[in-house]
């Protein structure tokens, strides 16, 4: 690709060589974008300047007030702070306006967002801070601790919510309005969205200004079919693609309004919906099971479209909410390496317990165990569409794109209607509501621990959360399993790696199944966790809590 306005090229250097990305296809006219395309630019400064953009308990803010705000942001960041186009920029925060007004004004400044959850803790931080180098960062200061202790350097601005009370927003009272945003490739890095591998590793998904728009024109467009108008809420924090798409691309793409909230829980949810008229909600399938038993007191009249991504929507759940709410819930499957859902269903094309079919704009089939595409059977899941895997300098990109296919990690059935339904993981990965848990790194917190001599995780079922981390520890000696042994390593894990991560069952053992060699059978804690623990408690040992 020639015309690339990056100056800085550290993530242009770093894309998988052109023979491992995957085949892009740009079938529909929607999906065709100039050369020339600055993506915070046609999401916030193409709509009516009196519309409304975002909404949350603190105010309300137009697209104009957010087009002048992410302005004088890029000045500052160019002016004041040194960024050029090309550089990283790192972003802490919950979703609230000035997070979203950061994010516009780093691409529009012809910055690459590296935008992270607030629950990461330091180790977590300090190796995206390594991966991506970042240049700059922009930091929520309610979550400024544990950036700060995971040593970061460069420049650093901070801004405390959406009181207005920061000092970043000191700062911006003296810029001067009005910035004309970077000229940049439709091709050039906007984005390094990271998720944990299997082996615990972040690996680094690199996306481009069309990618941004391309989720929206596909999935959004002719999928959930938006109007001018909705208020859209998702619970997922827009550092996971999922929530940026839901949350702040799809609403400004189509003219509506971002309705935030920083309250978990499912009362809260219904509060914010109730209070805020939310049209579009978009959360996890253990949500919606949460909110069921509030409904009866709960107004959610205004809601219209209801999504559910990050882990699979079973029959029942989906049921349950028609049934209560009479509102069909649109299920899908997405991933961060394809910045947003590809297979999905709404309206009477809905099959419970199917994905879907591939979304307008992309092609879904099953590979077979010699990696041949079949329309119809089982086997590994594989894409092709307007976005795809492209990992900053990973050698697990082959991983993942196989003969031009981007292959998921997922296992599904696809019958001869064109319907996708889910099967199974195909890795290590632990999908517990909504959130990618890899294995090997609740090991490692567990193992930082004294009491822990060995240990192995996997994912187990789980009604309420798809599935849930389960731990089996074989114990240093002078320790004794317990009630309190297990609280105590469970306060540890939420400790050292984000609380969600933690192990939500522990089982003790005497020893771990190993090959001869000495490698762990981790499917043989799989195929054997339940009567591990049953023969642990039946022999008095308190294995599981």
């Amino acid at each position: 690709m020639t015309g690339s306005a990056h100056v800085d090229t550290f993530v242009r250097d770093r894309l998988p060589p052109p023979d491992q990305q995957p085949e892009f296809l740009f079938t529909l006219p929607e999906l065709r974008y100039p050369e020339r395309l600055n993506a915070a630019v046609e999401l916030i400064d193409r709509q009516p300047t009196h519309a409304l953009a975002v909404l949350n308990d603190a105010g309300r803010w137009t697209y104009g007030e957010m087009a002048d705000l992410s302005d004088r942001i890029a000045r500052l960041l160019v002016e004041e702070e040194g960024l050029v186009p090309g550089n990283r920029v790192f972003l802490r925060g919950p979703n609230n306006m000035m997070l979203f007004a950061c994010w516009l004004g780093v691409l529009k400044a012809g910055g690459v967002v590296v935008a992270t959850m607030p629950l990461l803790r330091p180790g977590e931080i300090a190796t995206i801070l390594e991966r991506a180098l970042i240049d700059h960062a922009i930091v929520d200061s309610r979550f400024l601790e544990d950036f700060e202790a995971a040593g970061r350097s460069g420049s650093l601005l901070t801004y405390d919510g959406d009181a207005g009370t920061g000092a970043l927003e000191q700062r911006l009272k003296g810029i001067a309005p009005g910035f004309t945003a970077c000229a940049t490739h439709r091709d050039d890095p906007a984005l390094i969205a990271f998720t944990s591998g299997t082996t615990g590793n972040p690996k680094g998904c690199i996306h481009y200004h069309r990618d941004i728009l391309a989720s929206a024109d596909s999935f959004a467009r002719h999928i959930l079919k938006p109007n001018p108008g909705d208020r859209w809420l998702s619970t997922a924090p827009i550092a996971f693609t999922f929530g940026l798409g839901m949350q702040l691309v799809f609403p400004w793409r189509f003219g509506g309004t971002a309705v935030t909230t920083e309250t978990p829980g499912p009362g809260p949810l219904l509060d914010t919906i109730a209070r805020h008229r939310v049209t579009m909600l978009a959360t996890a399938p253990t949500a919606y099971r949460a909110m069921l038993p509030l409904l009866a007191d709960a107004d959610i009249s205004s809601l219209r479209t209801c999504v559910s991504a990050g882990e699979h929507l079973p029959a029942a759940t989906w049921e349950a909410w028609r049934d209560a709410t009479d509102l069909r819930v649109v299920d899908g499957i997405g991933g961060t390496e394809m910045m947003h859902i590809f297979i999905s269903a709404s309206g009477d094309d809905i099959r419970p317990g199917a994905t879907g079919k591939a979304v307008p704009g992309y092609v879904a089939r099953v590979l077979d165990a010699a990696n041949r595409p079949l329309q119809t059977g089982t086997g590994r899941l594989a894409i092709k569409g307007p976005t795809g895997c492209r990992y900053l300098d990973d050698p697990r990109q082959s991983n993942y794109v196989v003969d031009g296919w981007n292959v998921t990690g997922d296992t599904y059935r696809a019958d001869e209607e064109g319907y996708f339904w889910y099967l199974a993981r195909s890795d290590d990965m632990i999908v517990s509501s909504g959130y990618n848990i890899a294995a090997p790194e609740v090991e490692n917190a567990l193992l930082s621990h004294p009491a822990v001599q060995e240990c192995a995780v996997i994912g187990a079922p789980c009604p309420e959360r798809g599935q849930k981390v389960k731990a089996f520890i074989v114990l240093a000696p002078a320790y004794a399993p317990g009630p309190d042994l297990v609280r105590l390593l469970q306060d540890h894990a939420k400790a050292t790696i984000a609380p969600y991560k933690y192990p939500r069952e522990i089982v003790f053992l005497d020893a771990l199944p190993k090959t001869a060699t000495g490698k762990l059978q981790r499917f043989a804690l799989r195929d054997a966790g339940d009567a591990l623990s049953r023969h642990s408690r039946e022999s008095g040992n308190p294995a599981s809590f």
